[in-house]
């Protein structure tokens, strides 16, 4: 059975959660602030509401000192480093899911993938070509039809991270298949997407996906700056 943990009170808000819905903090040998993303780190936590503001905000207040009775440095950079934190987090899923056969990848592959009705979400490196994109939100649209928003579009990590996380050299698409691992993929992504503030429906489409004629209706996909040269896919 899931272990239960009792709520937590927000240092920022007062408001108490539940742990899946804040981050936990410890300090660090150093006396610095450091993010407990597992929960498990040994010493005196306090908890923030898992959001990014939040963080910032008891970043600003000096919030952290208080909580913690004693002094205690938190960066200025600790709601990014929370935020790279998370991401780092969904790498490594990604690369358990890798190892337990549920990633596939390559354009071809994944087109494959999804002809077969076989997809619990698509990757897509954050910084993919948008002509890439607009081919499989076709080839997503020919076999879901109207359910194709309720398709889970993973496309915060760049070119690089996914190369990491899976071992392969130049990874543009890639599907995650149902099985292993998958639930907590999307657990990861979705967490990462509630800290950013982006917790709304997510589907295929980009506004490049719009502007290309697949129409707008079929759902929102979750954007993320920071987009480096677009990679495309050798395959295609």
């Amino acid at each position: 059975m899931p272990r239960h943990e009792p709520e937590r009170t927000c240092i920022v808000t007062r408001e108490v959660r539940s742990p899946d819905e804040m981050i936990r903090f410890v300090l660090g040998p150093d006396g610095s602030v450091v993010p407990d993303l597992r929960r498990k780190l040994p010493g005196r936590g306090v908890w923030v509401s898992a959001n990014a503001a939040m963080v910032g905000e008891a970043v600003r207040r000096k919030l952290f000192p208080r909580a913690f009775k004693t002094e205690a440095r938190a960066s200025a950079t600790l709601a990014d480093d929370v935020d790279l934190a998370l991401r780092a987090d969904l790498r490594g899923s990604i690369a358990l899911a890798n190892k337990a056969g549920a990633v596939t990848t390559g354009f071809t592959k994944v087109e494959a993938a999804i002809g077969k009705g076989a997809l619990a979400a698509l990757i897509h490196a954050l910084d993919a070509a948008p002509d890439g994109r607009r081919k499989l939100a076709a080839a997503l649209r020919k076999q879901f039809g109207v359910t194709i928003s309720a398709i889970p579009i993973i496309d915060v990590l760049s070119g690089d991270e996914l190369d990491m996380a899976l071992g392969r050299v130049h990874v543009i698409h890639a599907a995650l298949l149902p099985g292993a691992g998958s639930e907590g993929c999307l657990a990861r992504w979705r967490r990462l997407r509630a800290y950013r503030g982006d917790e709304g429906e997510t589907g295929p489409l980009s506004e490049t996906d719009a502007e290309g004629g697949m129409g707008a209706d079929l759902g929102t996909v979750e954007r993320a700056s920071g987009t480096s040269a677009e990679r495309q896919d050798l395959s295609e």
